[in-house]
């Protein structure tokens, strides 16, 4: 992939639509995908369960209304407990990704717990090995239907610190999905993974940080739900990330992933047009694109 090609798609949590009960109002997938539309978004990942129907035909039917095609879509799995068959509930998401002819799963090491806001218990040696094995299960089983996995770390899961993320680097086989926000407030040094492990990278989540907010959140002065609420995602630019950086490192370590604008959001009530979510999306998307002609006029 080069900078004039690159591949860029949106998340409805760019939205506020989420999975963790109770996270603020959520808007309509008809507005989702138009506003989606509006901005110059031709591809999308599904959002949570619930965000559009089960039903293969009818998700897929519901994007090509929007001229929207599927991505792929954030799963949270739980992957260390033995008595929890993760192949199951990704078999019937699978479902979906045929029907839609999406290619990317996103799995996230689910804690069991609702919500990403509680202290979580350390894995014991067989619970590491048994994540790495429910991960190969995944990769194996989505691989039939030319699926790609990917492993999301993320705040609140079983894999979250950069030790975390260096012990999936180093125990497994399986492509991550480099989210710039929850990377940094684990503590991965997401600039310089993004250089040495590009080879590892086959998927994206773009997303900008406010490093004030995300101090207390590392500290626990505030939760991560509390976080989101006070600006701790910002639109790519504004914040302390170094997204220009990181999508120069991409591009020259021969990423072929999708670039998905994401920026974890709560919204509290239905806002008006072009305001809320929409503008944020803009403001993001314009500064990718202004990134990536950069990139392409030094012949990236």
């Amino acid at each position: 992939m080069t900078a004039s090609n690159a591949r860029i798609a949106a998340a409805p949590i760019s939205w506020g639509v989420c999975e963790v009960p109770g996270w603020g109002h959520q808007m309509s997938p008809n507005r989702v995908l138009s506003e989606m539309a509006q901005l110059g978004f031709s591809a999308t990942e599904f959002g949570p369960e619930g965000f559009l129907p089960m039903e293969p035909a009818t998700k897929a039917a519901i994007l090509k209304e929007h001229n929207m095609i599927a991505v792929g879509g954030f799963v949270p799995v739980i992957l260390h407990q033995k008595d929890h068959d993760p192949l199951v509930g990704v078999k019937k998401e699978l479902e979906g990704y045929a029907a839609a002819g999406a290619k990317t799963l996103v799995l996230a090491a689910n804690s069991g717990i609702s919500g990403y806001d509680e202290k979580l218990p350390v894995l014991t040696e067989d619970q590491w090995e048994l994540l790495f094995t429910n991960l190969n299960r995944i990769q194996a089983e989505a691989a039939k239907i030319g699926v790609e996995s990917v492993l999301h770390p993320h705040v609140g899961t079983m894999v979250e610190t950069a030790a975390h993320v260096m012990r999936v680097v180093k125990g497994s086989t399986i492509p991550f999905c480099l989210d710039t926000g929850h990377m940094m407030i684990g503590g991965t040094n997401v600039v310089e993974f993004s250089k040495e492990w590009a080879n590892r990278i086959a998927h994206s989540h773009l997303k900008d940080v406010n490093k004030k907010v995300a101090q207390r959140v590392i500290s626990g002065e505030i939760t991560y739900y509390e976080g989101v609420t006070k600006g701790l995602y910002t639109p790519l630019g504004n914040g302390d990330a170094d997204i220009r950086s990181i999508v120069r490192n991409l591009i020259m370590g021969g990423y072929n992933g999708w670039f998905v604008l994401e920026q974890d959001n709560v919204v509290t009530s239905e806002p008006g047009n072009g305001a809320g979510p929409f503008a944020d999306a803009k403001a993001s998307v314009e500064f990718l694109r202004k990134v990536l002609a950069e990139l392409a006029s030094e012949g990236f």
